[in-house]
């Protein structure tokens, strides 16, 4: 931190040496007078609205994918859910216990 003070130091005390050139009206070139025209500005307002446009898009398809793989698990997933056996932890426990008091 005390390298990067001392480096502005010496820059603001070398500022007012720096003579800045006149520039006069005539010289701009075409880039210049674009840049501070409105067009940099309708184009940026353009493109954020098909931004927005497309970006909406995408969102609608990523929903109507995900609906659509939703339902396919839905159709994957076995209908026979309840005849699955139910695990009894405490019994599981106890059989530990009782096993390891055999020991």
């Amino acid at each position: 931190m005390v390298c990067v003070s001392v480096v502005l130091y010496l820059m603001v005390r070398a500022l007012p040496r720096i003579a800045e050139e006149p520039q006069t009206e005539d010289k701009h070139s075409m880039l210049d007078r674009w840049a501070r025209s409105q067009i940099p500005e309708k184009v940026d307002a353009t493109l954020n609205g098909y931004r927005v446009k497309f970006l909406r898009r995408v969102r609608v398809l990523v929903l109507r994918l995900d609906n659509g793989l939703s339902k396919r698990l839905q159709k994957a997933k076995p209908e026979d859910n309840d005849k699955r056996p139910n695990i009894d932890f405490k019994e599981i426990a106890g059989q530990n216990k009782e096993s390891e008091n055999g020991q």
